[in-house]
């Protein structure tokens, strides 16, 4: 049977000292993104939520095709989504810190959200990600100056472009960001053992309450 609704893993209750929402990719789940990131991770007292897109992407075209209507109203509808989802995370653990991350798809919707001026997380990683649509396109950019942003891409991977990347990281600097850009060599469309560990740095850093060092080994 096919799962519904969105994943929680992580510390339940009281004991958690700061959430995570991990978006999954298209044609993927919130079930392989426990096994392929999560369950690398060794950070105790995280809170995690990962949402479920009801059709498996949380939009149809890729994220280097211009936006057309059809789109845009999947996004609009996703972004919808995940702030309803952020909103209800914080209200059951208020006052600690969020990190939005993604991977892939999600980590462009995890960036759209960022740039929409939407209520903004301590902290954001885009595993894999780009803008939504071409520099041509209309897009939000109500980015929160000064949000701590991860930002990866690998030089051959199929889905995310280099030039999208940098375009993003572009967009980011010129937002107010405080950016870290990876770009991985030969690595495939995956997390990569780095990306864990920096994921990793971060959650411990917003666990104890330290300004994010966004230091980690390449």
């Amino acid at each position: 049977m096919a799962q519904t609704g969105p994943l929680r893993r992580g510390v339940r209750g009281p004991g958690a000292k700061a959430l995570c929402v991990f978006v999954h990719g298209r044609s993927q789940s919130p079930e392989e993104m426990e096994s392929h990131v999560l369950a690398r991770l060794d950070v105790p007292g995280v809170a995690f939520h990962l949402p479920r897109a009801e059709r498996g992407a949380w939009y149809d075209a890729k994220a280097v095709d211009p936006l057309v209507p059809d789109c845009r109203a999947q996004l609009s509808a996703s972004l919808d989504q995940l702030g309803a989802e952020i909103a209800a995370f914080r209200a059951e653990h208020p006052g600690l810190p969020l990190l939005l991350a993604g991977f892939s798809q999600g980590a462009c919707l995890s960036l759209e959200y960022a740039f929409s001026g939407a209520s903004p997380p301590e902290a954001l990683a885009a595993l894999t990600g780009c803008r939504v649509g071409t520099p041509n396109c209309a897009r939000a950019s109500a980015l929160p100056p000064g949000l701590p942003v991860y930002l990866t891409g690998g030089d051959q991977d199929p889905w995310i472009p280099v030039h999208a990347f940098a375009e993003a990281a572009q967009e980011l600097g010129e937002g107010g960001a405080r950016l870290r850009a990876d770009l991985f060599p030969g690595r495939g469309h995956e997390v990569a053992d780095a990306e864990i560990a920096m994921l990793g740095r971060i959650l411990a850093d917003l666990c104890a309450g330290r300004a994010l060092r966004m230091a980690a080994a390449r």
